[in-house]
């Protein structure tokens, strides 16, 4: 790897003027990662540059930005399409934080080992010059080599400036598949109930990250033991050593997180993701009876009713939270292949949506999986796929023409009859021939040819058609089958 372009050319101009410049922060890190790890690390897309110009300066030295913050951080475009904006921040200390979130008073600090001494981690604390040349205070380089997430300085006295660090110390560690250093996990602990200081906003983008991550469950399971699950959803606790019924090898908090385990290794989307690990929230609510035939009647409404409420109290967008509710509302659906009927998954269709219906199934999946059970998707869940794709493609009828009963009617002056469908049906037949043939003034004309045949001839014509337009129907149906394995 190389520092972009755009990125090396600002530190150059700042050179030249005389200034110190480096690149700092997680660029860094995820630069350094890329350049000794075996596997394949992204390339950093936000660039981050510390300097010990003042932002006027800056400003002086490219005109094309903006500076509009109370944290000496100066905007500059770079009029590239790859790397936009590079932020350029002077050496800073920072003093007092009161609310345990932002700092009281920020102010110029004269040198680079006071700009990075105030920084959250070892292995975010590191700067690196145009030339690639490396300056390491705090020993970054040894903690990502041995995979350690360790904070910089004292971890209560990081921690108390500014508590979502912690909630960012198991992000990192998710994430980065690292440890967090013994000192620095006790310190969390210790102060993890600064976290409700911190606002639902800042918790749920940090939440969102481990949910994505490859490790989410690992994360998730981190966040409980560093004592943080309980100030992002709480309710997630109470499922801890509950136990289910036969169905089950997992207790209900495992078979959450084990859900959402499948969720990350499938790469699905957030909204599977959260609701694999909201699915059965309310089980411990409504369990009744204990062992091997305990119940949890409802759980899923229930269910439904505490994930809006887990997923607004984060802060969610309105989308989202609707989006989620709802695979949670409908997980529990009743499938079987000779017991369900097309007007049942009709039904379910119309509950969750046409759009939502491979979301729906990818979370029974999960629940599957997370159940213990060996296979994500039986014989019955692909007959169900294909039962989905069936009932929800447009049914081949007359209803698809660009000419109605009435048009005909009116081009005719005739009245309601046999005549009127038979004619529907030919032209039906025309358009599955060729769909190209299905406008207003093709139709038209066909209509004043059909109305002069005799009876006989256009009800021929029309038995014709509906043979032609069942077996079209038929041979749809086949290969939707052979889509899905099934007979």
């Amino acid at each position: 790897m190389v520092i972009p372009k755009e990125v090396k050319n600002i530190l150059e101009k700042l050179e030249k003027a005389g200034f110190e410049a480096y690149i700092v922060g997680g660029c860094v890190r995820d630069f350094l990662l890329a350049l000794s790890e075996a596997e394949e690390v992204k390339e950093p897309q936000d660039w981050d540059v510390t300097t010990n110009a003042k932002p006027e300066e800056i400003q002086k030295i490219f005109p094309d930005s903006f500076y509009e913050n109370n944290f000496l951080t100066v905007s500059v475009r770079t009029g590239s399409k790859k790397i936009p904006e590079v932020e350029i921040t002077t050496y800073r200390s920072e003093a007092g934080y009161s609310d345990k979130r932002h700092p009281n008073q920020v102010k110029y600090a004269k040198t680079l080992e006071e700009d990075l001494s105030r920084r959250d981690f070892t292995i975010n604390a590191i700067a690196l010059d145009s030339k690639k040349e490396i300056t390491d205070l705090f020993e970054g380089q040894k903690d990502l080599k041995d995979k350690i997430i360790r904070t910089v300085g004292k971890p209560d006295e990081r921690f108390s400036e500014d508590a979502l660090r912690m909630l960012r110390a198991v992000r990192f560690a998710t994430t980065l598949n690292f440890e967090i250093e013994k000192n620095t996990a006790e310190a969390i602990k210790k102060n993890s109930i600064w976290l409700g200081a911190v606002s639902k906003e800042r918790i749920r983008d940090e939440f969102v990250k481990i949910i994505m991550a490859d490790k989410s469950a690992d994360g998730v399971e981190l966040l409980r033991e560093m004592g943080l699950l309980k100030y992002i959803v709480p309710e997630l606790l109470d499922n801890y050593g509950v136990a289910q019924s036969k169905h089950h090898i997992y207790d209900c908090y495992w078979h959450a997180v084990k859900s959402l385990e499948y969720t990350a290794k499938k790469k699905f989307n957030m909204h599977v993701r959260l609701a694999a690990l909201l699915h059965d929230i309310a089980k411990p609510k409504v369990k009744l009876g204990e062992g091997e035939n305990s119940t949890f009647y409802n759980h899923e409404v229930v269910g439904a009713k505490m994930t809006f409420q887990i997923l607004n109290n984060l802060k969610f967008s309105k989308k989202d939270v609707e989006k989620i509710t709802k695979l949670v509302r409908f997980h529990l659906f009743y499938y079987n292949v000779d017991e369900v009927g097309e007007s049942s998954v009709r039904r379910l269709v119309r509950n969750v949506g046409t759009e939502s219906m491979e979301e729906l199934l990818q979370v029974r999946q999960a629940d599957r999986i997370g159940s213990g059970v060996p296979k994500a998707e039986p014989y019955k869940l692909r007959h169900l796929k294909y039962l989905i794709e069936k009932v929800s493609k447009d049914p081949i009828s007359v209803k698809m023409l660009k000419i109605n009963g009435e048009d005909i009617m009116k081009n005719l002056g005739e009245k309601p009859g046999p005549k009127i469908g038979q004619i529907l049906d030919v032209l039906l037949g025309y358009v599955l021939d060729d769909p190209k043939k299905n406008t207003k003034e093709f139709l038209a004309k066909e209509v004043a040819k059909l109305a002069k045949l005799s009876d006989k001839e256009l009800k021929d014509l029309a038995e014709k058609s509906k043979e032609e337009k069942s077996e079209v129907q038929s041979k749809e149906d086949k290969m939707t089958k052979s889509k899905y394995w099934v007979t």
